[in-house]
């Protein structure tokens, strides 16, 4: 059996319990050593064998995966963040597929929601965004045609632009030409969660010059949109004294 597990964004206590507990149970490990926090393998049984897959290439991991399962031993893929982002998951499990090999997911906090959290942000405030947007830009792994930067920036929503921190000067220029305004505020999320996280404020005209100063090339995250001003939002209706729910009745002033 493998168990592929989101590890979170980086702090070893934003692991999902049921993650910490296949954890725990694991025969063996493989994690992704370049991102995920190594503090995490703390929670792993004596005995336990660890692979860092960093070195390793997908026919070396799927011979991992098949010698556990010969030899009747529980595996977890360990995979940054959520795996269903960016973990090239697909190709493992259709992999195991063709193996016969059994396996599930447990989700895991994605760097976006650690960074929301250590900002204090919500990225759907009513008035200014009720849509989120996750992305990349384009680099060794092709983005399809119809998702580029400027179409997805011309709604001017809350935006969550992974793997690009070392591309800020030409993502901002085409984030303000797809719609933003130069004066959208921007933030540039670095190990989000991690003992050494560091946030930077900014906007997207000065984007690229805050990240160069403060010498952010890689294991960041760049967020864009109104939201992360938090002013000039409307108020949810959902608790308002003049709104009817399922669980609570308006109430009118006389």
């Amino acid at each position: 059996m493998v168990n592929f597990v989101g590890a979170g964004c980086g702090a070893p206590d934003l692991i999902t319990v049921r993650g910490c507990n296949l954890l725990k149970e694991a025969d063996v490990v493989i994690y992704a050593g370049s991102l995920v926090n190594p503090t995490l393998l703390d929670y792993t049984k004596d005995g336990c064998e660890i692979y860092d897959s960093a070195k390793m290439t997908l026919e070396e991991v799927l011979d991992v995966f098949k010698t556990a399962e010969a030899n009747g031993k529980n595996t977890v893929r360990l995979h940054t963040g959520d795996p269903c982002l960016y973990g090239a998951i697909r190709e493992q499990m259709d992999e195991l597929d063709k193996l016969g090999i059994k396996y599930e997911s447990c989700p895991g906090v994605t760097a976006a929601f650690g960074a929301a959290a250590s900002m204090n942000l919500e990225y759907t405030l009513p008035g200014i965004s009720q849509s989120f947007i996750i992305t990349r830009m384009e680099g060794r792994t092709k983005v399809p045609e119809g998702e580029s930067i400027e179409s997805f920036a011309a709604h001017n929503a809350s935006m969550a632009i992974y793997l690009s921190a070392g591309m800020t000067e030409e993502l901002s220029k085409r984030l303000i030409a797809g719609g933003y305004k130069e004066n959208t505020p921007a933030a540039i999320v670095y190990k989000a969660s991690w003992p050494d996280e560091k946030v930077f404020v900014c906007d997207l005209k000065t984007l690229d010059e805050t990240a160069k100063q403060n010498g952010i090339t890689k294991t960041a995250l760049v967020l864009v949109g109104d939201v992360i001003a938090h002013q000039n939002y409307e108020k949810s209706r959902l608790y308002a004294a003049d709104f009817s729910t399922e669980y609570r009745k308006a109430k009118h002033s006389d």
